[in-house]
């Protein structure tokens, strides 16, 4: 997989080479290159913003230069050195925007999941435009996506950065854990949080067995297999139907069985008729005088 990040702010992004994202980049797992945005630009200032259409605060960043960056490094603009246009240019379209996705951070878009990640990890060629300011001048995504480019406007959370170097770390490490060969035991991955199961992760405890007079539960020193997949699967759907109740009411009642019924009474949760799993009383309902 190659990923390219455009910024103002390369040093930001350093961080991608530590860890396993690091150890993935030097194995060749990743291609992944950081480039900084006013390297298309033409000014003698290297201005990459402007006062916005409409008046309001703050600066917006501007299409001309974001269009020269971006025809480059998805892959569609002459190669050799950064073109030299006026400010004014307009940005060709694409030649070849087959296999590439451009990922614009933003608050004002969808919010990232683990199923974002798993997609995005089928990608061959991931682009991530790193706003600042008051963001990205909105014809960015608009013609890009007329051109047929495969355009994500995500966010990680309800909260606001001051630009979108933080939120593509996030994504691209969410990303990256899923290539194959980048994570060690690839079957870590599959009982984790937000996986297939659709549940938080259980508790995880290591040694020493006894710590400030807090026990390991038995069942795990037991040695009995069984017990402790079952220990696992009811203390992960404890933890997710009390922190995540909305995952517990995604669950396919079908897949769930008896024991998982059994306990998710206990919890307050029924399987109806059709198969859904629902709360009782509904999440939101006050109770009965």
């Amino acid at each position: 997989m190659r990923i390219d990040v455009v910024t103002i702010f390369p040093d930001y992004l350093a961080a991608l080479d530590l860890s396993l994202v690091g150890k993935a980049r030097q194995r060749g797992l990743l291609d992944l290159h950081v480039h900084d945005l006013r390297d298309w630009t033409t000014d003698r200032h290297r201005t990459v913003d402007d006062t916005p259409f409409g008046g309001g605060a703050g600066m917006v960043m501007r299409p001309d230069v974001w269009g020269r960056a971006l025809d480059e490094v998805l892959g569609a603009g002459p190669p050799g050195d950064t073109p030299q246009a006026p400010p004014s240019h307009e940005p060709a379209p694409p030649r070849s925007p087959s296999g590439s996705t451009l990922v614009l951070p933003t608050p004002s878009g969808e919010v990232f999941t683990q199923r974002h990640a798993e997609d995005l990890a089928t990608a061959e060629h991931l682009v991530f435009a790193c706003g600042r300011y008051e963001g990205i001048d909105a014809r960015v995504a608009e013609h890009y996506r007329a051109m047929g480019v495969d355009v994500r406007e995500l966010s990680i959370g309800d909260y606001v950065l001051n630009g979108g170097e933080v939120a593509a770390l996030v994504m691209i490490e969410a990303v990256g854990r899923l290539v194959p060969g980048m994570v060690g035991n690839p079957e870590s991955l599959v009982e984790e949080s937000h996986g297939a199961a659709g549940l938080l992760e259980y508790p995880v405890y290591t040694k020493p067995p006894r710590w400030y007079g807090i026990d390991v539960p038995e069942v795990l020193l037991s040695g009995h297999h069984a017990r402790i997949d079952r220990w696992r699967r009811d203390e992960a759907l404890r933890r997710t139907a009390g922190r995540r109740p909305e995952m517990i009411a995604a669950l396919d009642g079908a897949a769930l069985d008896r024991h998982d019924t059994a306990l998710l009474a206990e919890l307050g949760w029924t399987v109806s008729d059709d198969g859904r799993v629902v709360a009782t009383p509904p999440i939101g309902d006050a109770p009965a005088e």
